[in-house]
């Protein structure tokens, strides 16, 4: 397998992929609605709430994806025996961390 940076994919099922892309369009609608919000002068605090909850649901969309990463890219590997995914999963955890 090649691994320079454009080759790089995971693939997925459609049923992962579709829900994925429900929650991104989700998150997507959202910023729309808090850009409404602004055009229309709304209250500070309730722009607050929504950018809050946009980033509840990232959160949870990251917390999800990093799961099955884990489950599934991370595992194949340290079980063929190669750390390199195990190492770049540590480093993203680390700068996540700062």
């Amino acid at each position: 397998m090649n691994n320079c940076e454009c080759c790089r994919q995971t693939e997925r099922c459609n049923e992962e992929k579709k829900k994925m892309i429900t929650h991104l369009k989700k998150a997507e609608g959202q910023v729309r609605g808090i850009e409404k919000m602004v055009e229309e002068d709304r209250y500070c605090i309730d722009i607050i709430n929504q950018v809050s909850a946009i980033q509840a649901s990232l959160q949870s969309f990251s917390r999800t994806l990093l799961e099955r990463h884990i489950q599934t890219c991370v595992l194949t590997d340290v079980k063929d025996g190669k750390t390199e995914k195990l190492d770049e999963l540590c480093n993203m955890l680390k700068n996540l961390m700062r």
